[in-house]
Order: C-alpha cells, then structure tokens, then sequence
C-alpha cells in the first residue's frame, strides 16, 4: 500500500467535495446561530446562555452529520456513474488505496467545515458576552470529527453495495440508532420479551455507540470524562472505522465495472 497514492486519491476527493460548493451549508449554520440567538433569550429566562451553547454544538453535529452521509453514500456511486473509477483502478492504485483515500478526502473536508463553524460559533458567543470553555469546546468538537469520519466510513461500506437513496437511508439509521444504542441496551434488560430481547442485543453489539463519542454536555457544564475515558472512546472509534473500511474494500474489491 503506497501513502503517496493514497494522499493524492485523497486531495483530488477533496478538491472534488469542495468545488460541489459544500462550504455554503455553513450559512444554515449560521442561520441557526442567529435566530437561536434571537428567539432563545425571551422564552427560557435564566437559562438561555446554556441553551445557546448547547445549541451550537449540536448544530455543528447535525450539519456534520448531514454532510457526511449525503456526500458519504454517493462517493463511491458518483465516481462509477462518471466512469472515473475506470480510469483509477487500472491505473497503480488499489482499490484499498482508492477507499482510504476518498475516506480521508471527505474527513479533511469535514474537518475544514468543522473548523469554519466553530470559528463563527465562537465569535458569536464573544459578541453575546456568552461565557465558555474553550478547551471543553474543542475537545468536544474534536469528537465530533471523530464520529464523523466513523460515520463517513458507514456511509461508505453501504454505498458500496446499494443504491445512493438506500444508503443513505441506512446510514441515517445508523447515526440514529448510535445515539439510542445505550438505551436499546436498557430495553433489553427490563423487557420480559425474549425476541425483543435478542433483537436490541444483536442490534448494540452490531451498531456504533456514538454516545461513547458524545461530549456536548461536558462542554456545556464543562465536565468531560477522565483522560482515560477520553482515550477509550478514541481508540473505539479508531478501530471501528478500520474495521468498516475492510469491509468496504473487501465489497468494493468484488464489483466488477
């Protein structure tokens, strides 16, 4: 496996996600920002500075997210429907290459989205004379790339094998289920329903605990789990994303173009 082509698939997928003009989503972003910062203060007296942080990190999730599954599905589909992968794969490149290269395109365009709307989330709290933690912001934002580039690498393994619509489907199933894992995990300890049982367990173990991943709140209160926790979550997120970016390379390494 050679790094050179793997960084060079990966700067011509960025440039390629940049020149769709996927920047401009950080206007809703900023939408949001400002009628939160419009509309919070009159109806939750007291408590609107930390519904405002709260809101802005979790907008800075969800926008995240939308980006990169929408554009995470279709990455590998847009390339065969443009005919482009015949020109790559003959070439010098593997299509393990081709896979991590366009995973790491897609996460440093998340990253750059990322960094453009905690900038303006972070002067507009300057401007509101809102007070926060910068080091509990940026841990958390960092978290969130973390479960991005995990959930660029779900939208990848479905893409690869279904249509764009159903991956995306799937993939925003993911995302919700991820969330939920925790509590499906509860379900199964109170309910006396064996197949319900069985079926939440099977459904924990297979899909990502993105709640392991999730450091609104601490950012917020600024509380963040112990160090060890931090480099826990890491590590099982890491491997998560290893273990689904096999997975697409071993289906993507069987189609036939």
């Amino acid at each position: 496996m050679n790094i050179g082509r793997i960084l060079a698939v990966a700067r011509n997928g960025f440039q390629e996600v940049l020149r769709d003009k996927i920047l401009y989503i950080v206007g809703l972003f900023i939408l949001i920002l400002i009628l939160g910062a419009i509309l919070l203060p009159p109806i939750s007296v007291g408590a609107d500075q930390k519904i405002f942080l709260d809101l802005g990190i979790s907008a800075i999730s969800l926008v995240g997210a939308i980006v990169a599954i929408f554009v995470g599905t279709g990455l590998i589909n847009k390339e065969i429907e443009k005919r482009t992968v015949l020109v790559l794969i003959p070439k010098p490149v593997t299509r393990a290459e081709f896979i991590i290269g366009k995973h790491l395109g897609l996460s440093a365009v998340i990253f750059v989205l990322l960094s453009t709307m905690t900038v303006f989330y972070l002067i507009l709290l300057s401007l509101l004379k809102i007070p926060y933690n910068l080091g509990s912001i940026l841990i958390a934002v960092a978290f969130i790339l973390l479960e991005l580039a995990l959930l660029i690498a779900v939208a990848m393994t479905f893409g690869v094998f279904t249509s764009s619509i159903l991956a995306t489907l799937f993939s925003f199933g993911v995302y919700i289920m991820g969330h939920l894992s925790r509590d499906l995990l509860q379900l199964s300890k109170i309910t006396d329903n064996p197949g319900v049982k069985q079926i939440t367990r099977v459904l924990y173990a297979i899909v990502p605990d993105l709640e392991r991943l999730n450091l609104k709140n601490g950012a917020v209160y600024n509380i963040l789990p112990s160090t060890g926790e931090l480099l826990s979550a890491l590590i099982y997120a890491l491997l998560y994303i290893i273990f689904l970016l096999t997975i697409t390379i071993l289906i993507f390494s069987r189609r036939q173009f």
